[in-house]
């Protein structure tokens, strides 16, 4: 089971978690500990009142015998607080351990404030959001957070983000978690920060395609961002800057200068912010990539057609993605993903990429639509605290 030795309380408790191992029996067979020492690391797990017991299940034993009783996890014991920052706007909301939303709430926030003025509100979001779901704070077990920036994730911190002046390098963790102590009078939690198409990707994987073993997220929005899930893990790269296709060069961009100071990137010219741009140029009022979602919604046909032609230029950068990973599913996601942008995509992308690397890919549009942000937050954060190892650390500072 372990290479360090004996299956671990932790490791029992992922056993349960993933539906491995829901009895007692099966545990024994999983692990090969004996009944007496199964039992001992599952009084610990239910003493911390992170398991119970569920129905009556089948007779562990072929031979006969009493029927077994199943464990599950319980996802009663705690909450998890999940926020999604985007430029001008954020949503944030109390989720339950195994990914149900509890109360929610969306608003403007704008990213150029700055991290100490948004952190410090989203602490009195949270604040406010755990007494509209009747949860306390000390439910709180941790804080996951989606931003429009490439994330160390080693250190929470963003690096050099085209699109979050005043953010390069800020602890963000440290302020998150002082700012929900502020705004609730309780002790720090663990902080997760993690990129938003990175979190987009691993909540609507987990949700929609838990067997899709190579899943590929785009987020056209204000910008352009990927997020890889591969054999059910977040591909970040060494550090942190793996997914990001806007800053990509594209002939068509060689006189469009880009945010973080470049030419010719993807992003210059098929964004969200690139189309309200051009929709702005001839006389649309348009200034950001909710606008462009707008004017789709409304049926607006010029929208439409510059949508259109940003999807091919995204498409045809997407066909060396596609034919690079193999992924079975590209889900498309943010401000531009309706028909004609999806429209544009698979024009160029079929026409480019190499039929063996189409034969078995879905092209799909996002199925949790503005949640998804906030389920990849909530889900990083409960497989993070959750994971044998840590497990059994937890344990331990409880004194269990």
């Amino acid at each position: 089971m372990s290479a360090r030795g004996p299956a671990s309380a932790g490791e029992l408790l992922e056993l349960v978690r993933s539906g491995r191992a829901v009895t007692r029996g099966a545990l024994q067979q999983a692990t090969g500990l004996s009944r007496a020492t199964v039992g001992q690391r599952l009084d610990r797990l239910f003493r911390a009142g992170w398991l119970r017991e569920g129905a009556v299940g089948p007779v562990d034993s072929p031979l006969g015998g009493r029927p077994s009783i199943t464990l599950e996890f319980d996802d009663a014991h705690a909450v998890v607080l999940a926020a999604d920052l985007e430029t001008r706007h954020a949503r944030a909301a109390v989720l339950s351990l195994t990914g149900e939303i509890l109360a929610e709430h969306s608003g403007t926030l704008i990213v150029e404030d700055g991290p100490d003025a948004v952190l410090g509100e989203l602490g009195r979001w949270f604040a406010e959001l755990l007494e509209k779901a009747g949860r306390g704070a000390r439910e709180v077990c941790g804080i996951g957070l989606a931003v429009p920036g490439p994330v160390d994730t080693g250190t929470g911190r963003v690096v050099q983000p085209p699109i979050m002046p005043g953010w390069d390098g800020y602890d963000i963790r440290g302020r998150l978690a002082r700012a929900f102590t502020e705004a609730t009078g309780t002790a720090p939690v663990p902080v997760l920060v993690d990129n938003d198409a990175n979190l987009m990707a691993y909540g609507e994987q987990r949700t929609g395609f838990p067997d899709c073993s190579a899943f590929v997220l785009v987020k056209v929005s204000t910008g352009i961002g990927a997020g890889v899930v591969v054999d059910g893990s977040i591909y970040r790269g060494i550090d942190g800057g793996a997914g990001d296709i806007g800053h990509i060069r594209v002939p068509a961009g060689a006189e469009a200068r880009c945010r973080c100071g470049s030419y010719g990137c993807l992003a210059a010219v098929a964004s969200g912010r690139a189309v309200a741009g051009r929709l702005a140029g001839s006389g649309v009022p348009a200034a950001s990539g909710s606008d462009v979602r707008d004017l789709l919604a409304a049926g607006h046909p010029g929208a439409a057609a510059l949508a259109r032609e940003a999807g091919r230029q995204v498409g045809d950068v997407l066909a060396t993605v596609v034919t690079l990973l193999n992924p079975g599913v590209l889900m498309i996601a943010g401000d531009l993903a309706g028909t004609p942008f999806l429209t544009g995509v698979r024009e160029l992308l079929y026409q480019r990429a190499l039929p063996r690397s189409t034969a078995h890919l879905d092209i799909v549009t996002s199925r949790l639509g503005e949640r998804a942000g906030l389920v990849g937050a909530g889900a990083l954060v409960v497989e993070h605290l959750y994971a044998p190892e840590r497990v059994e650390e937890r344990l331990l500072a409880m004194g269990v």
